[in-house]
């Protein structure tokens, strides 16, 4: 699994799907790359840098022992909320793999597209926005 290091590469992950969770919000994005990516951020509002790191480590944690959910070609990035601290790690590694399960279009759904991409999905079915 690669590590996602770049500005642009979190960027173009925003721009992709995403789906939230109690403890943190994933978003994916399709890239010609055959191996999986994974990025993880936590703001400063979050806590301070002991919290922030606290959460990293936990999340990195959970992409292990979900990392036959993550699908080649798409690059991941996780953002951090402060809940996943309290959260049971059962819990938080539960939570991922049903956001992984929502953005590959498993059952349960797809996760949110962002709005002008819905925008012009419509625009190009014809349908007003």
């Amino acid at each position: 699994m690669r590590r996602l290091k770049k500005r642009a590469q979190f960027l173009r992950a925003a721009r992709g799907t995403r789906v939230a969770r109690r403890g943190f919000v994933l978003q994916a994005v399709a890239v010609a790359d055959p191996a999986p990516g994974v990025g993880y951020t936590v703001t400063k509002k979050v806590g301070n840098a002991p919290q922030r790191n606290r959460i990293k480590r936990r999340l990195r944690e959970a992409v292990r022992a979900c990392a036959g959910g993550f699908s080649g070609n798409h690059d991941y990035v996780l953002i951090g909320r402060r809940e996943s601290l309290e959260q049971p790690f059962e819990a938080l590694t539960g939570d991922l793999a049903k956001a992984l399960g929502r953005i590959h279009g498993q059952p349960g759904g797809q996760g949110k597209q962002p709005a002008r991409q819905r925008q012009a999905a419509l625009r190009r079915s014809g349908d007003d926005v």
